[in-house]
């Protein structure tokens, strides 16, 4: 039986291709989030260095260097600030914990003695009328959280130089991706092994998930735990700035948001008869928190990305525990892709849209 040369030339192609494919992505694995956050960077920064070069008169070293520099100042320098009050704050938090200055029993009994007292008596059957009981239940999951969160706060100091030198990676092909990304990226599209339309599609709802995720569910995030923050200094909650940053990490869930933080804090402050204090927290949250992602997701986004709420806040979740903090983007943008490939497979074979498609559509 004759062998097809070709073919057999084709596939020994393909076969290179993939293990030399595999083995850079051994090689750069340890910048991996560094290249991730550049590429998104460049990406969502992109239409500011075209405006940038036209003013420049197609300077482009120039262009993306001021680009750059808006860049570091605007994002980079106030999350670093921001994120340094936070852990003075939630360092302070611990000191008042270990002191006894905060008491979780002493709160938990506040809250549970002001419930009604059928509410009472169903806690109390699940083993939760006490807060020693909880504490019993949740404190192998508490255990693990605070050895988790020691040890990051830790490798902080440890890896600083590693840190150092993937930010600077990071900034580095950042400035290459945001030169060269007109041309790079329609080159990556055209390289795929896909027909065009498809590759277009995809390429067309890759960008639109990742802008979409950065500047809505992100800005709006932000935009929302600062009210949350500013809500909690009015009430005189302490560490504010604290509890405006869990609410903002909470607001990148869907159906859950920040609810899942100024909640409970209304409760206790119900149980505890500060009455104004909690109906200043219930309306912020309602009335300012809450249509806040109403008001300017539509604004920042223009245009919904056509993912199910539901499968958002999974694969927001699973990104998060798979990839850290680079999940709360990888995850959404793994399920575009996912809806619209096999959305693409369905309409080459001819198979009506699905439900998905539909909401999508819609």
């Amino acid at each position: 039986m004759a062998i097809d040369r070709r073919r057999v030339e084709s596939g020994g192609f393909i076969l290179f291709l993939a293990l030399i494919t595999i083995g850079l992505g051994v090689i750069v694995a340890s910048f991996v989030g560094a290249l991730l956050w550049a590429a998104l960077a460049a990406l969502l920064f992109q239409p500011m260095y075209q405006r940038m070069l036209i003013r420049l008169n197609g300077r482009r070293n120039l262009a993306v260097a001021l680009t750059l520099l808006i860049i570091t100042f605007a994002v980079v320098v106030p999350a670093l600030i921001l994120a340094s009050l936070v852990i003075d704050q939630a360092a302070g938090v611990y000191q008042q914990m270990r002191s006894g200055q905060i008491n979780f029993a002493a709160y938990f009994e506040q809250v549970h003695d002001a419930l009604p007292t059928r509410l009472r008596q169903l806690l109390d059957s699940y083993g939760f009328g006490s807060f020693e009981r909880v504490q019993s239940r949740l404190s192998a999951a508490v255990s693990n959280s605070v050895s988790v969160i020691a040890q990051q706060a830790l490798s902080i100091g440890r890896n600083a130089a590693a840190f150092l030198l993937a930010f600077g990676v990071g900034l580095y092909v950042t400035f290459f991706l945001l030169r060269d990304g007109a041309w790079l990226g329609p080159a990556v599209v055209r390289a795929m092994p896909l027909e065009r339309d498809v590759a277009d599609r995809l390429a067309a709802k890759f960008v639109a998930v990742v802008r979409a995720t950065i500047k809505g569910s992100g800005v709006v995030a932000l935009v929302q735990g600062g009210l949350g923050a500013i809500t909690f200094w009015i009430v005189g909650l302490p560490a504010a700035l604290l509890w405006g940053m869990l609410m903002a990490i909470a607001a990148l869930l869907p159906a859950i948001g920040p609810a899942i933080i100024w909640g409970p804090v209304a409760v206790y402050l119900l149980a505890t008869d500060s009455i104004w204090q909690a109906a200043v927290v219930i309306a912020s949250g309602v009335l300012v928190i809450g249509l806040a992602d109403n008001i300017l997701r539509p604004i920042l986004v223009g245009r919904d990305t056509g993912i199910p709420d539901w499968l958002v806040l999974v694969t927001t979740l699973g990104g998060i525990e798979a990839l850290g903090l680079s999940g709360i983007v990888v995850g959404p943008v793994v399920a575009a892709l996912f809806i619209t490939g096999w959305q693409a497979m369905a309409e080459q074979r001819g198979v009506p849209a699905t439900a998905v498609g539909d909401e999508e559509r819609r």
